[in-house]
C-alpha cells in the first residue's frame, strides 16, 4: 500500500514512523525546512526507554505538483515526487493549516485514494468532502501521547498508538479491512467503530473539556483540581460539551464520561493538552476549529454552554493578540 502522511509532527510523524519501520511504502509531505532537518538527522522517536530512527522518504508540495522538476532523488531519505496517486493519505495537520494542506495534497489524491484525517473536531470533514468528494474521505480518531521536542524529535510520553477509523456511512468496506491490516501490522491499534462520526464527536467532547479546563485556569489538571473550588470545574465543562453531543444525536456513554472525568479530575496530575502548550508558548491555537465550531453548534441546537463560551472568548483574545503581534 502506497501511503502519504501529510506532516511529520508529533501525531502523523509517529504513525508514519511506525508504518515505515514496519516496511510499508510511506512518504511524508512536509515543508522545505522540515524536509531539510529530516534529511540531515532522520525521523527519530524517543522516550519511554526507547530510541529509534527511520530514514524517511520525503516530498514537498512543489515536488508533488511537479515531480519532473524535483531536484531530489527518490530513496529512503530523498525526495519522492511521484505522479501516481497514493492508496492512503493520512492528513495530520493542525486545523489552521488545513486549507493549504488540502491544496498541497490534491495531486496525490486519485479516484481510489482513501483520505483519513487525524484532526480533532468535525469541521474538517466538510472541507475534505467538498474538495475530494465524500466517498474518498473516511473518519478518523487518533489517540497518541507524543510531542515534538526542541530537537524536532518525536517524544513518546505514554504507550498509546490508537487510530480508529471507518467509512462515514458506517459500512465496513474492503478498503477499510485492507487499511486496518496495514495499521495493525505496524503495531497500531486500529479499531473500526460502528459509527466513526459518533466516535469523532466523543473525542471532541474530551478534547474541549480538557482544553477548556487547562486554558481557562492556565494550569495543569492537578493545578486546577488541587485549588479550592477546582474539582467542580471539570465535571461542569464535561456536562456542557456532552450536552451538545447528545443534542446532535451522539450521546456520550457513561463509560466514556467516566474516563474523561478521570483525566480532568486527577489530584496532582501534570497533564495538559497540546492546545494548552500552544497557548502557554504564545503560539496560535485551534480555537475556531475546536471551540468556535462547537459553541456555534450549541447555539443552533439550543444548548447553553456558558463555560465553553468563556473558554472560547479567552482563546480568541489570545489568538487575536498572537495574530496582531505577527502581522
Amino acid at each position: 500500500m502506497k501511503i502519504l502522511v501529510v506532516g511529520a509532527g508529533a501525531t502523523g510523524g509517529y504513525f508514519g514512523a511506525l508504518l515505515a519501520r514496519a516496511g510499508e511504502d510511506v512518504t511524508f509531505l512536509v515543508r522545505p525546512a522540515r524536509a531539510a532537518a529530516l534529511r540531515e538527522r532522520g525521523l527519530r522517536v524517543v522516550g519511554r526507554d526507547e530510541e529509534w530512527t527511520v530514514e524517511p522518504r520525503l516530498v514537498t508540495a512543489d515536488e508533488l505538483r511537479d515531480p519532473r522538476g524535483s531536484s531530489g532523488s527518490s530513496g529512503s531519505s530523498g525526495s519522492s515526487g511521484s505522479s501516481e496517486p497514493y492508496d492512503l493519505v493520512l492528513m495530520s495537520v493542525k486545523s489552521t493549516g488545513l486549507d493549504r494542506a488540502i491544496e498541497d495534497v490534491a495531486p496525490a489524491v486519485g479516484p481510489d485514494t482513501a483520505v483519513i484525517p487525524l484532526l480533532n473536531g468535525l469541521a474538517h470533514i466538510d472541507a475534505l468532502n467538498a474538495r475530494f468528494g465524500a466517498p474518498a474521505v473516511l473518519g478518523g480518531v487518533a489517540k497518541v501521547v507524543t510531542t515534538l521536542d526542541d530537537s524536532g524529535h518525536i517524544r513518546r510520553l505514554a504507550p498509546l498508538a490508537h487510530l480508529a477509523f471507518g467509512e462515514q456511512d458506517g459500512t465496513v468496506s474492503a478498503r477499510v479491512e485492507r487499511i486496518r491490516k496495514v495499521l495493525e501490522g505496524a503495531g497500531i491499534d486500529a479499531p473500526v467503530p460502528a459509527d466513526v462520526l459518533t466516535a469523532m464527536w466523543h473525542k471532541w467532547v474530551f478534547i474541549t473539556t480538557f482544553g477548556a479546563l487547562t486554558s481557562l485556569m492556565r494550569g495543569t489538571v492537578g493545578d486546577v483540581y488541587d485549588a479550592p473550588g477546582g474539582p467542580a470545574l471539570g465535571p461542569a465543562l464535561l456536562d456542557e460539551a456532552a450536552a451538545v453531543a447528545a443534542a446532535a444525536g451522539h450521546p456520550v456513554p457513561e463509560k466514556e464520561r467516566a474516563a474523561t472525568l478521570a483525566v480532568v479530575s486527577a489530584p496532582g496530575s501534570p497533564m495538559v493538552p497540546s492546545l494548552y502548550r500552544d497557548l502557554a508558548a504564545g503560539r496560535p491555537t485551534e480555537v475556531e476549529h475546536l471551540f468556535g465550531d462547537l459553541t456555534s453548534r450549541a447555539r443552533s441546537l439550543g444548548v447553553p454552554t456558558p463555560l465553553l463560551d468563556l473558554a472560547t472568548l479567552h482563546l480568541r483574545v489570545h489568538q487575536r493578540r498572537v495574530t496582531t503581534a505577527g502581522a
